[in-house]
């Protein structure tokens, strides 16, 4: 018995929990329904509103070499998928938004850039981003299907989704 009067074994794991609960949460994520952004012109972006094409969320940041890489890549995707999907590319750096929209000038990006801080949360998130770059693919009718953490390829993000149209039988 501890001088207290609760068995330290009592007490430990009431000390853990207590973390667990209180201190221990995590990022919130958003559900596709909830993904909300705005992109560099002040226009707000919405996965609900892109319901009936495939959207490709990608986290990345200006200083991230892999990112760097890879933004050619979207712009192909984006491009060829037009009207069939769009890639949302969020932006996840404490930047100034005049040197954010100088450097998508620079790579020539069409696709919409969502400035949204280092430590996104809520609304900005719609899963863990554990490392940089991170995408996640979400169907037509709202449901993510895949996360990538890493480079993706327009030719792989494109051969994911035709396989998926596949064995789903088009169920999207």
């Amino acid at each position: 018995m501890s001088r207290l009067g609760t068995p330290f074994s009592v007490r430990a794991t009431f000390f853990c929990l207590s973390v667990l609960v209180l201190g221990g949460s995590g990022p919130v994520f958003a559900s596709p329904d909830q993904f909300q952004l705005r992109d560099l012109d002040g226009r707000e972006h919405r996965l609900v509103d892109y319901r009936g094409r495939w959207v490709l969320v990608n986290y990345w940041a200006t200083w991230c070499p892999p990112c760097l890489e890879e933004l050619p890549e979207l712009e192909v995707f984006h491009n060829n998928a037009e009207g069939r999907a769009v890639v949302l590319g969020v932006n996840m750096e404490n930047i100034d938004e005049q040197h954010l929209r100088s450097f998508v000038e620079q790579q020539f990006l069409s696709f919409p850039v969502l400035p949204a801080g280092s430590r996104p949360s809520g609304n900005g998130l719609v899963g863990p981003v554990d490392g940089l770059p991170t995408s996640y693919l979400v169907t037509p009718a709202g449901k993510i299907v895949a996360r990538q953490v890493g480079r993706v390829t327009a030719d792989g993000i494109e051969s994911f989704i035709a396989q998926y149209e596949e064995t789903q039988g088009g169920e999207q």
